[in-house]
């Protein structure tokens, strides 16, 4: 067991890791989240993982879908799921006297869900339904195209949602074997932040998820290697063009990934005094949205800069963002600018620990990553320690144009 100031960990009988936070506060938060996703899925399972969270909450052995949907509703609370190309997780929200109440609804799904044929055919019809809407917004949709264009014949260029044909082919079967694959306890993470002791929650723990077992398979994830850039065109029902450039960069367990989460922020990340906002956006006004993302996996990570405009702009858009670049890569950042940039990111960081359902996410991920939890004042140390050399460095290493990849939807 691994106590700090600010939380603990420690691992129930079956392997399950724990990570907890004691806060004084009537509302509490509490997930488990599991390590599959897309890239964890076999080539005629695209969707599975983002379709077993819809389907978990269709019916137990215990419960139908409506007592799963009332059990934390009727009391105020609220229960959500989500997936990663690399994650799927259950998460809850609630008073917290209903503690027990949580972890044994979120043990049921997980553990007991009985996935009825009839129920399954509904919720394919709500997938299909949920990639259509999707699809109807290119500024969405030119993601998931871009992130399959760089990762192309790799299982992290599968979009989440699945595809139309791939989503039909999914039953019962196919369901329990990814489950059965991948939902050990081992390859999980309990997460929990709020007013409960640790010896109480895991009492509650061993005794709900206790029936999480591990068998012998495992299933390892087949790495990223390297990709051929390409300019891709496609013509799209739209006014505008958006475009989006960008190279597959280093992952999550990089050591120096701080440097270049850094390095995007200042490029384009989400405050306004950006490099491509003020510089394309403010001076030129040749776009109302530019961004640059830098997006982790475990091995491997992408970097992308999104925009849209007017045709006649597109162009100077891509001129101008390339000129920023080389700046970049030829201009060492000043002290001030260095200094300016690290405080801002720290804030960010500090401002998005101050919501507990996003520490509670934030220490599962964490955990089911690294094994390990750093705290604020760690990461803020790695932040310290970052040169302007080492941001000249990377942008070096990464900022690269003709190493990019280019996709545009034309207007029609």
């Amino acid at each position: 067991m691994l106590k700090s100031q600010e939380f603990s960990i420690f691992t129930l009988s079956n392997g399950l890791r724990v990570v907890h936070k004691q806060v004084d506060r009537a509302v509490a938060h509490c997930g488990i989240m599991i390590n599959a996703g897309t890239r964890d899925e076999l080539e005629d399972e695209n969707g599975i993982a983002h379709f077993i969270e819809h389907a978990i909450f269709k019916g137990t052995k215990r419960r139908r879908a409506y007592h799963i949907l009332n059990r934390l509703d009727s009391v105020g609370g609220e229960i959500d799921a989500y997936t990663t190309k690399e994650n799927t997780c259950f998460n809850a929200s609630f008073l917290t006297q209903y503690y027990d109440r949580a972890i044994e609804l979120l043990s049921d799904i997980t553990l007991n869900s009985s996935f009825p044929e009839k129920e399954l055919e509904k919720e394919k019809e709500v997938v299909l339904d949920e990639i259509n809407v999707y699809q109807d917004s290119p500024s969405d949709q030119i993601y998931d195209d871009f992130e399959a264009q760089v990762y192309k014949n790799h299982a992290l260029g599968n979009p989440i949602l699945g595809t139309a044909k791939s989503v039909k082919k999914i039953n019962k079967t196919s369901i329990l074997g990814f489950m059965d694959r991948l939902y050990q306890a081992e390859n999980m993470v309990f997460s929990s932040v709020g007013n409960i002791s640790e010896k109480r929650l895991k009492s509650r723990l061993e005794k709900h998820f206790g029936g999480f077992k591990n068998n012998l398979f495992h299933q390892e994830r087949v790495e990223f290697a390297t990709n051929i850039p390409k300019n891709e065109q496609e013509t799209k029902a739209t006014f505008q063009t958006h475009c989006m450039m960008g190279k597959a960069v280093m992952g999550a367990n990089d050591p120096k990934r701080t440097n270049f989460i850094l390095l995007n922020n200042i490029l384009g990340g989400p405050a306004m005094n950006s490099i491509l906002n003020l510089r394309i956006r403010e001076k030129y006004g040749f776009t109302y949205n530019i961004e640059s993302n830098y997006s982790m996996y475990s091995d491997t990570g992408l970097f992308s800069i999104y925009l849209a405009s007017d045709p006649k702009y597109i162009e100077r858009c891509v001129k101008a963002t390339s000129k920023e670049l080389k700046l970049l890569k030829n201009n060492r950042l000043s002290s001030n600018k260095l200094n300016q940039a690290k405080q801002q990111l720290k804030g960010q960081l500090a401002i998005s620990r101050e919501s507990n359902s996003s520490l509670m996410l934030s220490y599962a991920k964490s955990l089911l990553l690294h094994n390990q939890i750093n705290t604020l004042d760690k990461i803020y140390e790695r932040v310290d320690a970052i040169s302007s050399g080492d941001i000249l460095e990377m942008a070096n290493l990464h900022f690269n144009i003709d190493e990019f990849d280019f996709l545009y939807y034309n207007g029609q």
